[in-house]
Order: C-alpha cells, then structure tokens, then sequence
C-alpha cells in the first residue's frame, strides 16, 4: 500500500497522488536526483535547458572536471543513462515535463515537494587556482627574501621555503580526499 508523502507545500498546491513509491524510486538513483536538482537551480529555470546541457553537467560531476574538460565518451555515458532510463522514469512519475527529443526540459509543481531532499548543485572546487596561489605567493617571498627586504631578511629562505612546502602538502592532502571521495 502506498501511502502519500506529507510536503511542506500548501495543501492547494500539494500534489495528491505523489506516493512514498514514487519518491524512493525517483530518488534511488543519483542521476535522477542530479537532474532534478539541476533543473530546480536559478540558472537552469531561466534559459531552456536539454538533454546535451544535463549530460554535460552531470558528466562533469561525476568525473570532478569543468563542463568544458568532458570527454566525448563520458558526456555520451551519461547521454545514454538519461535517455534510456532515467527521463522517462522521471516524466513517467510525472515529475518532469518535456518538449520533443528532451528538449526544454522542466520541472512540474509535483517535483517541487521533492526538491527539500536535494543537495544545491556545486562547482567543482577549482584546485588549480589553489596551486597557481600557492606558486604565486611562493615566487614572490623568494623574489623579497632573495633581495634582502625587512622583514624577510630576518630568516633563512629554508624557513620560508618550508611552511610553503607545509602548506602545498596540506593542500594537495585536502585535495586527494577530495577527489578519492
């Protein structure tokens, strides 16, 4: 027996048939909820959105690369998934509404109730801006140690070369739980 799930959407706009079922099933798979988290952003209710565009982001996601980093093959991976399974189990449990070839894709007021179960869609953290900070600011003490200025002239340049070797190294740690999560 299916029971309904209560939501924190008023009672006239409350979907009457959306079931414990319905839910658990849309929200068992993570691309399913990728989707639907993606189509619940700002940026994604503003500008018509596609089948392409959700592959491309989600394939960004799971291999922790910017959108423009996706492979052919790891972009069509997902391409496939989403077509085959998970947009018609989406549009099926009425959640999703769609124009011709999954275009334009939407959320329904149904999806609404289930959007307090998604995690907000995040940027990859942008590692490489860590390293070129790192390098920056590793390049200019060595260039005011190497010229003598006070303060920097009060310790050796391996003290200076060590806390910044500390700190790479602490960096790259966070980084590879990061990436191994």
């Amino acid at each position: 027996m299916s029971t309904s799930v209560a939501t924190t959407l008023p009672p006239e706009t409350q979907p009457a048939d959306l079931t414990a079922d319905t839910v658990f099933s849309a929200l068992s798979n993570a691309r399913r909820r990728d989707v639907l988290a993606l189509l619940s952003t700002d940026e994604m209710t503003e500008t018509p959105v596609g089948i392409r565009d959700l592959a491309e982001r989600i394939a960004a996601w799971e291999n922790d690369v910017t959108p423009e980093a996706v492979t052919y093959k790891q972009r069509k991976r997902v391409y496939t998934s989403l077509h085959q399974t998970h947009l018609p189990m989406l549009q099926d449990a009425g959640l999703i509404e769609a124009e011709r070839a999954w275009e334009n894709l939407t959320l329904t007021p149904r999806a609404e109730a289930l959007t307090v179960y998604l995690d907000k869609p995040t940027r990859p953290t942008p590692w490489s801006n860590y390293y070129f900070g790192f390098a920056a600011v590793g390049l200019l003490l060595a260039g005011v140690a190497w010229a003598g200025l006070y303060p920097f002239d009060l310790l050796p340049g391996l003290v200076y070369a060590t806390v910044l070797a500390l700190a790479l190294f602490a960096t790259a740690v966070v980084h590879a739980v990061a990436v191994h999560r």
